[in-house]
């Protein structure tokens, strides 16, 4: 905790022991008043709510005491039943921070947490940003408009989902206080609709009807390696048949063939990766997605990774091993791929247990 944060904690735990009923909130670098305060004049609403008041000052430690001194004078003259919005209407109006400001300066803080670089960006741009800027920008963040934001959306869904979670911390770091929880549902990826994946004999099949060499070696990483597509233009080779992720959705991590033969019959110790450029993973996967969809490819290039996954599954690779190799929690992987597994698969595991010499055998029948 730095000294600001320190000395504004300080405060706003001598104004609550005060029983002031006034809190000071920091939104983005200035200083407001937070209290339960009637309406302000020409207001359509008739009952005390909660509001702000803007003081004009930044978050450092002067300006924390001089909004103590206010918020103890707001205090005094809300339990007298004497406040009046006459001296702070004409500071509070002009200082409104809109849903833009504000979310200018929760950039700022989600970069200064993290450090920037494209998986960081990557996350920002599709989870907080997307759902930010479907917000009125010239508006105050409201309980109301964050609300009816996520109403918008699908109950139930992975959508709804993150609106939840990403407007749940947006109005944290505006000191908005709104419950997001009973609006999440009850989304959950293991009932999403099983996919028809395709069979690994059209998967090698198709592997030699694409024209472009190099794309040919990042098909044939993708359906061997069970990669990310972005993560084909990120691979080390120097334990071959070993692929060492070096950059990616989730860093560096190691990948076993699955099947082995693969490895070698794709040719996929001669590294000729695509020559694309890009300014992030999500743009070097849809390039890639691009050109599969020109050629005709019959399923999407996710496909081939979750194929990876469930054959994993027939191998009988252990679950934490398989989730460690794909850049993702053991939790992601049960709850994602054994939704995708057919009664085939299951045959082919059950037959494959069976045929084993030291499987248990059922006890003698007595005579």
């Amino acid at each position: 905790m730095n000294e600001s944060a320190r000395k504004l904690a300080q405060a706003n735990g001598r104004l609550k022991s005060a029983k002031t009923g006034v809190t000071i909130v920091v939104l983005g670098s200035k200083l407001y008043l937070q209290a339960t305060l009637p309406p302000k004049p020409n207001s359509t609403k008739k009952e005390a709510h909660q509001q702000r008041i803007a003081l004009k000052v930044n978050s450092t430690g002067s300006g924390i005491s001089y909004a103590e001194s206010e918020a103890r004078k707001i205090g005094a003259l809300m339990a007298c039943r004497q406040f009046d919005w006459t001296p702070y209407v004409a500071i509070a109006q002009p200082e409104m921070t809109t849903i833009s400001d504000l979310l200018a300066d929760f950039e700022q803080d989600y970069f200064t947490r993290r450090q920037r670089n494209p998986q960081s960006q990557t996350t920002w741009d599709k989870d907080y940003l997307a759902v930010i800027k479907r917000l009125p920008q010239d508006c105050e963040l409201t309980s109301e408009i964050a609300i009816a934001a996520i109403a918008k959306t699908e109950p139930d869904s992975r959508q709804r989902r993150r609106f939840c979670m990403v407007l749940s911390a947006f109005a944290r770091f505006a000191n908005l206080a709104i419950d997001v929880q009973r609006y999440k549902g009850s989304y959950n990826p293991s009932r999403a609709k099983a996919r028809d994946l395709p069979d690994d004999s059209i998967i090698q099949n198709w592997f030699e009807q694409i024209p472009d060499p190099s794309w040919r070696w990042f098909y044939g990483m993708l359906a061997t390696y069970g990669l990310r597509p972005h993560e084909a233009f990120h691979i080390d080779f120097d334990l071959f048949p070993i692929a060492t992720v070096i950059d990616g959705k989730t860093g560096t991590r190691r990948v076993w063939a699955c099947y082995p033969e693969w490895s070698t019959a794709f040719d996929l110790q001669n590294v000729l990766v695509p020559k694309i450029t890009a300014k992030n993973n999500t743009e070097f996967g849809a390039k890639a997605g691009r050109y599969f969809k020109q050629i005709g490819l019959p399923f999407v290039l996710y496909d081939l990774r979750h194929c990876w996954a469930v054959r994993t599954l027939e191998f009988g690779l252990d679950i934490s091993l398989a989730a460690q190799q794909m850049g993702h929690s053991v939790q992601v992987h049960s709850d994602l791929y054994h939704a995708w597994i057919s009664d085939s698969h299951h045959q082919k595991a059950y037959d494959a247990i069976m045929q084993r010499s030291d499987r248990p055998k059922p006890p003698k029948l007595l005579a």
